[in-house]
C-alpha cells in the first residue's frame, strides 16, 4: 500500500502524488520542497513567539541598558600585556593596582585575547597626562608588564583617549545610514513587488535590529562603532533571505485570483517550503565565516574590534533567516488576507472543496439534487437512445458467379 504526499507538478501547482514503499522522510520532502512545515497554517503561533522575545529585548534595553564603549562615552583607555614579572596578570590585579593608584576603581577591566598575545585594558573616565602617569608607575611597579623582548618595562604599558563627541558623530551617522536604507528598502520592494510585501519586509527588518540590540543588552556585550557596522551588514542579509522568498510567492500566486486549486496563504506555504533548505544552507554557508571571524580574530589573536564583528554578525544572521522565514511571510499573507479579492478567492475554494467531498462521498449513487451529476446522467441517456436509434447497415449481396474486382475498360 502506497502512501500519498502533497507535490507540485511542471507548473508549480500542488496535486497528491501516490508514492509506493515506506514515507518519505521530513529531510527528503525538505529538500524536494513538498511541504514538510506548515508554517503559514500555523502563524499565530509564530506571532506569540517574535512578540515574547520582542518583549524580552525591549524589556532588557529599557531596565538593563547597554554596555556602551568608550568610544561612545569618552574616557581614557589604558593597555598592557596580561605577562608580568610574577606571572599572569589577572583582571583583579590590576584593578587593585589602578585604585592602589588613583584611589578610585576603573570603570572596566578585561582580558583580551589568550596565550602571549593577550592584554589587559583598563577603562576609565577620562584622567589627566599625571594621573595617567601614576597609573602606568603603578601598573609596572606593582606588575611588571613584560614588553616585545621580554623584559619589564613601563613603555609596554599603552594609554588613549577618546572623545565623547566623536562616539555621539559616529552614532548620528549610523542612524542617518540605517534611515536611509529602510527607506530605499521600501521603495524597492513596493517597486519590485507591491505596498504589502515592502510593509512586511520593513517590520521583518525592524524586528532583526530589536532583537539584535536586545540581546546585547541581555548578555551585556559591548557595543563599540565595529558593532554598529556589523549591525548594518546583517540588514542587507536578511532583506536578500526575505526577497528570495517573496520572489517565490509571487511565481506561485501569479493568477491565484482566477484559479480555485489553492488559497494565497496555501500557495505562499508551498512557496516558502521550497525555499526552505535554500535559506537554510544559505545561513550555513554564511555562519562558517563568522565562526571563523570569531575564533581565530578573537581567541587566538586578541582582536576585540573583530570579536563585536563577529558577535553581532552571528546574532544577526540567525535572528534574520527565522524572521524571514516565519515572520515575513505569514506577515504577508495576513495582509494580502485584507484584500476583498483574496477573500473571495478563498471561499470560491472552500466551496469547490466542500463540492469535491460530497461528490466523493455519494460515488455510486445518483443523487438528483447534484445538478452536475444530474446533466452527467441525461447526456449519458440521450447519448444511448441515439445509438440505439441507428440501423444496422448490411451490405449488398453481389450476384452468384461473378467475381468481385475492377471492372473491365
Amino acid at each position: 500500500m502506497g502512501v500519498e504526499e502533497l507535490g507540485t507538478d511542471a507548473e508549480g501547482n500542488a496535486k497528491t502524488v501516490a508514492k509506493p514503499g515506506k514515507k518519505e522522510s521530513v529531510f527528503h520532502r525538505l529538500y524536494v520542497g513538498t511541504g514538510a512545515f506548515d508554517v503559514v497554517g500555523k502563524r499565530k503561533r509564530w506571532y506569540l513567539f517574535f512578540g515574547t522575545l520582542v518583549l524580552v529585548c525591549l524589556l532588557s534595553m529599557i531596565f538593563r541598558g547597554f554596555n556602551i564603549g568608550i568610544e561612545f562615552e569618552g574616557g581614557t583607555q589604558i593597555q598592557m600585556p596580561a605577562n608580568g614579572t610574577h606571572g599572569v596578570i589577572t583582571e583583579d590585579q590590576a584593578k587593585e593596582s589602578f585604585q592602589k593608584a588613583l584611589g578610585r576603581p576603573a570603570t572596566e577591566t578585561q582580558k583580551v585575547g589568550t596565550g602571549n598575545a593577550s592584554t589587559i585594558q583598563i577603562r576609565t573616565d577620562t584622567l589627566n597626562a599625571g594621573d595617567v602617569a601614576k597609573v602606568k608607575q603603578g601598573l609596572f611597579q606593582d606588575l611588571g608588564p613584560k614588553g616585545v623582548n621580554g623584559q619589564p618595562s613601563v613603555q609596554a604599558i599603552s594609554d588613549s583617549a577618546v572623545s565623547a563627541s566623536w562616539g555621539g558623530e559616529i552614532s548620528q551617522k549610523a542612524l542617518l545610514a540605517l534611515a536611509v536604507f529602510l527607506v530605499a528598502v521600501v521603495i524597492f520592494l513596493a517597486i519590485y513587488f507591491d505596498a504589502r510585501m515592502a510593509v512586511a519586509a520593513l517590520v521583518s527588518l525592524l524586528h532583526d535590529i530589536l532583537v539584535t540590540a536586545g540581546v546585547y543588552s541581555l548578555v551585556g556585550f559591548e557595543v563599540t562603532p565595529a558593532t554598529v557596522i556589523g549591525l548594518l551588514t546583517i540588514l542587507g542579509f536578511s532583506l536578500y533571505d526575505t526577497v528570495v522568498v517573496f520572489d517565490k510567492v509571487r511565481e506561485n500566486t501569479r493568477g491565484l485570483l482566477g484559479l480555485t486549486r489553492r488559497t494565497y496563504g496555501e500557495a505562499a506555504n508551498l512557496a516558502l517550503n521550497q525555499t526552505l533548505m535554500r535559506s537554510f544552507n544559505t545561513a550555513f554557508i554564511a555562519l562558517l565565516p563568522i565562526l571563523g571571524l570569531l575564533i581565530v580574530g578573537y581567541v587566538l589573536l586578541g582582536s576585540g574590534t573583530l570579536q563585536d564583528l563577529a558577535l553581532v554578525q552571528l546574532t544577526g544572521t540567525l535572528v534574520g533567516v527565522l524572521s524571514s522565514v516565519a515572520l515575513a511571510t505569514p506577515l504577508l499573507v495576513d495582509l494580502k488576507m485584507r484584500d476583498p479579492k483574496y477573500v473571495q478567492q478563498a471561499e470560491r475554494v472552500r466551496q469547490r472543496r466542500v463540492s469535491q467531498e460530497r461528490k466523493a462521498a455519494g460515488a455510486g449513487d445518483f443523487d438528483a439534487s447534484d445538478d452536475d451529476a444530474l446533466a452527467k446522467e441525461l447526456r449519458k441517456e440521450k447519448a444511448y437512445a441515439a445509438a440505439a436509434s441507428v440501423p444496422n447497415r448490411i451490405q449488398k449481396q453481389r450476384p452468384s458467379g461473378k467475381p468481385a474486382g475492377k471492372r473491365k475498360r
